[in-house]
């Protein structure tokens, strides 16, 4: 068993002054840490993989192909790989929980 404390993960991603930190690589899926900064800019691509965001603190929005939310503590949202999608007017810090599936720079 693979078993995983979020106050450590996040102590993990602040010493390694990155901001993903994955913890979990199995063919199937992938799973990482992901830490954006208030006022911060989000400048991902879309991913071949299908994601599952969880938002573990923070407020902002994310915008998904043509569709724009607002985000904050308990938000889940999924983005189908291969769509264009980023979190944006970052007010407080994000702190998100990110899912891949199958794993993120996997070949299906």
């Amino acid at each position: 068993m693979d078993a995983f404390e979020l106050s450590q993960l996040i102590a993990q991603q602040q010493v390694s002054n990155e901001r993903y930190l994955e913890f979990l690589h199995v063919p199937a899926l992938s799973a990482g840490l992901y830490v954006l900064p208030a006022g911060g800019i989000d400048a991902q691509q879309p991913h071949t993989e299908d994601e599952v965001y969880y938002v573990v603190s923070g407020r902002g929005s994310i915008r998904v192909a043509d569709e724009d939310r607002p985000v904050d503590v308990g938000s889940i949202i999924y983005v189908q790989a291969g769509v264009e999608h980023r979190f944006h007017s970052i007010v407080e810090e994000l702190t998100l929980l990110v899912f891949f599936a199958p794993a993120e720079y996997s070949q299906a």
